[in-house]
């Protein structure tokens, strides 16, 4: 059988999601996997190094997709902070349910957890820039390592709020996995809530008030 003359990386994405799926493993080497599917091994190096990175792009591609379906969304451009959120958990993790069997397999694979969490790095960073570039409203103390220090927690314990959200969808058995989506509003809307700097910035600048004013007297 002839082979074929172009191959892209999404077409190599797809062809391993799809032998995953049917046999529930890997395929036994790169050079057995291209063969089966009529390209050559040398190819599949011009674009992944292993295995191990298809599954990282896998997710960063639904990272990129979702991006683009909000980025259509005039409204979305409109939201503030927390229904932009929001609106990317849900678009997120439809794309994830159109797509679970693959990600339950690509999650939990390896007995060892953490080898399992090394696919989502990438995601991990694209999702932690995207934190940081929604403008959440924190309190500036003027003190550049504390305003750093801050950002950085801000991200990390988005990250871990997204893996607990992640963790709670992969053990859902809910109808269209209702109870995901009552999750992700209240762990999101209850985040927002706690990150409420308005009322600690009015006491802030009524104690600046307060002291000026005992300084002038």
């Amino acid at each position: 059988m002839p082979k074929k003359k172009t191959i892209t990386a999404h077409d190599i994405m797809s062809l391993y999601m799809d032998y995953v799926l049917e046999h529930n493993e890997r395929p036994k080497t790169v050079y057995a996997f291209a063969k089966a599917n009529q390209f050559d091994e040398q190819k599949f190096y011009e674009f992944f190094g292993s295995f191990d990175a298809i599954e990282s792009h896998v997710f960063e591609v639904f990272y990129n997709n979702t991006s683009e379906l909000l980025n259509q969304s005039e409204d979305y451009h409109n939201f503030d902070a927390r229904n932009k959120l929001l609106s990317f958990y849900f678009t997120f993790f439809e794309l994830l349910t159109a797509n679970r069997s693959f990600v339950i397999y690509a999650l939990n694979q390896h007995k060892n957890s953490l080898k399992n969490l090394k696919v989502l790095a990438a995601l991990k960073h694209q999702f932690t820039t995207y934190i940081s570039q929604l403008g959440i409203d924190l309190i500036e103390t003027q003190q550049a390592q504390l305003d750093k220090f801050q950002q950085q927690s801000l991200k990390e314990s988005a990250w871990v709020q997204f893996m607990l959200t992640l963790k709670f969808w992969m053990d859902d058995t809910s109808p269209s996995f209702e109870k995901t989506d009552v999750f992700i509003e209240k762990s999101i809307n209850t985040s927002f809530d706690i990150l409420n700097v308005a009322p600690i910035k009015s006491m802030i600048d009524f104690g600046k008030f307060l002291f000026k004013e005992k300084v002038n007297i």
